[in-house]
């Protein structure tokens, strides 16, 4: 059975007149942000934009945006995150509202239909149920820290570890180390991250036999410095003869360390980072990194996104996006 302007205006609680004249673009009616967001839900629910071919009225949606402002390099990446989604967003002619906080974006998730999420700052699962409850249409980006809630869009950097393991072996190389950090999940407990994992599994399948491992703490320029340092001082006798660092914040402390123990790179070791951060080009050397298109990444999030609001009850999805290696000096 179609919805009819009669049913929403009879769940929503306004005038058939009303509703009409909102979900018809009229642009000379006025009504306050909570009385256009209530139809829009109400229509959102009724499966209204399903059955009708006209392209939905302008949705105001918001931004979860949390970093911790600790790590320069590292919340610089979701800064340019945050820059493409707003340059996605203002090309769809929508509108966005940012939050910087979650408990923010919950006492004000009566004004908007959905939220895109970024940034990997401290977050409760407690905060996120209470969201889920009162703006359950949202998808995070890069990260996934509730996907029994929420949709999710990210890179595949299992894959990127599996190809750049690929790429050394067919150089001849075998005495291969990744440096890494850790993931914690929403109770603060660590956990291997899956670049890790797939740096492990692959490493096996390929008969690696002097694969090594070096992954603790936080992603930061102090905790590849540190690693590095380790990985010298465990291996001073063997050197890897390459390195595979699982971002390029950490990526800095390891040119650092390994500078100051004079191992030059590529010549002694070469290294394939993640990520693309606009320092990765300037480093000494440029380093060779896997590049996460953060532009369309927005994109896929903004078309998952809307796709929840118009058909609130399917499934939740998660999608990987595959990453492009950027070849510089640090391994061609």
């Amino acid at each position: 059975m179609a919805t009819t302007i009669k049913a929403i205006a009879a769940k929503a609680g306004y005038s058939q007149a009303t509703v009409s004249r909102l979900l018809n673009n009229d642009q000379t009616l006025s009504v306050t942000a909570e009385t256009k967001n209530k139809i829009l839900k109400v229509a959102n629910e009724l499966g209204y934009w399903q059955q009708e071919k006209k392209t939905p009225i302008k949705l105001p949606l918001a931004l979860l945006y949390r970093v911790n402002g600790a790590e320069h390099i590292q919340d610089e990446y979701f800064a340019y995150l945050k820059k493409a989604l707003e340059n996605v967003i203002k090309e769809r002619k929508l509108e966005l509202t940012t939050f910087t906080s979650i408990k923010g974006l919950i006492a004000k998730a009566d004004l908007y239909q959905g939220f895109l999420g970024v940034g990997t700052a401290e977050i409760t699962e407690k905060d996120l149920q209470n969201l889920h409850q009162v703006l359950a249409n949202g998808v995070f980006i890069d990260i996934n820290p509730a996907p029994q809630l929420f949709d999710s869009v990210q890179p595949n950097l299992g894959l990127a570890v599996e190809d750049a393991l690929d790429r050394l072996t067919q150089k001849g190389y075998q005495r291969i180390a990744f440096i890494g950090a850790e993931s914690f999940n929403l109770d603060g407990a660590s956990q291997r991250d899956i670049r890790e994992i797939r740096f492990r599994e692959t490493a096996r399948l390929k008969n690696i036999k002097e694969a090594k491992v070096f992954a603790q703490g936080i992603v930061s320029v102090k905790n590849g410095y540190r690693l590095c340092q380790k990985m010298l001082q465990e291996c001073k006798d063997n050197l890897p003869e390459a390195l595979i660092v699982s971002s390029d914040t950490l990526s800095v402390g390891v040119l650092q360390a390994l500078n100051e123990a004079d191992v030059k790179v590529p010549q002694d070791i070469a290294i394939i980072s993640i990520n693309n951060n606009d320092v990765s080009q300037y480093m000494s050397p440029p380093l060779t990194t896997y590049n996460i298109d953060q532009t369309e990444m927005g994109k896929l999030a903004l078309d998952m996104l809307l796709g929840r609001i118009r058909d609130p009850h399917r499934p939740n999805l998660h999608l990987e996006m595959n990453t492009n290696l950027i070849v510089r000096k640090s391994f061609s």
